[in-house]
C-alpha cells in the first residue's frame, strides 16, 4: 500500500508540474467594473484594461456590472476562480463605505479579496448648475439656510459616497438639502446638466469638462488640498467649512487564494503602467491623481478609509435602507 502510495503522490506531482508551470495570463482576462460604462469609474478602469492587454498579449474584456450597487459585481469576482484571470476594478465606496454602513454583504471584503495595488485618487468637485443663484461654497450655505428643504442634489445612489460627502458638508455647515438618488454617474450627470436637479459632488473625470465649458460651475473640491488639474477652485475647507475632506479612489484587487506571484505581477504591471508619461497626463487632464501602493499598502488604505468613514456615517446616523 506504501508502495501505492507514493506512485500516486508521484504521479500527482508530475500532473501539477505543467499547470503549476503554465505562464500567467494564460487566456483573456475580465476586468469586473461594478459602475456603468460612461462614468469616471469606467473611464479609469478601462485606460488600466487596455494598458494590461497592450502589455501582455492577452485581452482584458470589461464586463460592467453594476446592478445592486455593485454588489453583483464584487460578488462575482469573490465567486471566481482565483487564479489571477478575474480583476475587481473597485472603488471606495464598495471596498469602505459600504461595509462601514454595516450594510448586510454577501462576502467580507477584507477577508474574500486580495488587494493588489491603488489607481488613483479623485478629488471630488462640487458642481452646481448656472441657475442656481450661488457662486461659492459660502454663497450655497446662505441660499439653503434661506430656503431649507427647496434645494436637491444628486448622487449616484443612497450610501455612495456623493451622497455621505454631501451630508457630510450638510451636517457640518447646518444646512437642509434633497436627496435624489440615481443609478450611476450618467443619468445623475444628465439631470444636473438640464437643471433637473441643482447639484452635486463628482469626481474630476465627469465633471471637469462641462466645468471648463462653463455648463457648471465649480465652486469647490473636497480633497484637503487644490487639485493640480484645477488649482483656481479652492477646497470646501477653505471656501467656508473647516476640516471638511472628501475624496475618492480605485483599486484593483482579486480574489483572496490568487497565488501570490500573480498578485505581484499584476501589482508590477500597475506600478509600471502609472509611470507611463500617456497615461499620467490622460488621468491628469481629467483630475484623476495616479498613486500605486504595495498590496500590502492598499490594504492599510483599505482599513483606514474604512474607519474614517465609519466615524463619519456614525455621526450623520446613516443607515442603509
Amino acid at each position: 500500500m506504501r508502495a501505492i502510495r507514493i506512485a500516486l503522490a508521484a504521479l500527482a506531482v508530475a500532473l501539477a508540474a505543467p499547470a503549476a508551470a503554465q505562464p500567467y495570463p494564460s487566456k483573456p482576462l475580465r476586468m469586473v467594473i461594478h459602475f456603468p460604462p460612461g462614468g469616471p469609474t469606467d473611464f479609469v478602469g478601462r485606460a488600466v484594461a487596455q494598458k494590461l492587454t497592450d502589455a501582455w498579449g492577452q485581452q482584458v474584456v470589461v464586463d460592467n456590472r453594476p446592478s445592486a450597487g455593485g454588489i453583483v459585481g464584487v460578488e462575482s469576482v469573490v465567486r471566481s476562480a482565483p487564479d489571477g484571470h478575474t480583476l475587481l476594478f473597485a472603488t471606495g465606496g464598495s471596498m469602505s463605505i459600504a461595509p462601514a454602513t454595516g450594510q448586510k454583504l454577501p462576502y467580507d471584503v477584507f477577508k474574500d479579496l486580495a488587494p493588489v495595488s491603488l489607481i488613483v485618487i479623485n478629488p471630488q468637485i462640487l458642481v452646481l448648475h448656472p441657475s442656481l443663484p450661488a457662486n461659492s461654497v459660502k454663497e450655497l450655505i446662505a441660499l439653503a439656510k434661506a430656503k431649507p428643504g427647496q434645494i436637491n442634489y444628486a448622487s449616484v445612489g443612497p450610501g455612495s459616497p456623493n451622497h455621505l460627502g454631501m451630508e457630510m458638508l450638510k451636517h457640518m455647515a447646518g444646512i437642509d438639502m434633497v436627496h435624489i438618488p440615481y443609478k450611476g454617474t450618467a443619468p445623475a450627470m444628465t439631470d444636473v446638466l438640464a437643471g433637473q436637479v441643482s447639484l452635486m459632488f463628482n469626481s474630476m473625470p465627469s465633471v471637469l469638462p462641462h466645468v471648463k465649458a462653463n455648463k457648471l460651475k465649480g465652486i469647490a473640491v473636497g480633497s484637503a488640498k487644490r487639485s493640480p488639474a484645477a488649482p483656481d477652485i479652492p477646497t470646501v475647507a477653505e471656501a467656508g467649512v473647516p476640516g471638511f475632506e472628501y475624496v475618492t479612489w480605485y483599486g484593483l484587487l482579486v480574489a483572496t487564494g490568487t497565488p501570490r506571484p500573480i498578485v505581484d505581477r499584476l501589482n508590477g504591471e500597475v506600478v509600471k503602467m502609472l509611470k507611463e508619461p500617456d497615461l499620467i497626463q490622460r488621468f491628469a487632464s481629467q483630475g484623476a491623481e495616479p498613486q500605486s501602493t504595495t498590496p500590502e499598502g492598499l490594504a492599510k488604505f483599505m482599513r483606514e478609509e474604512y474607519d474614517r468613514w465609519r466615524k463619519v456615517i456614525q455621526t450623520i446616523g446613516f443607515k442603509p435602507e
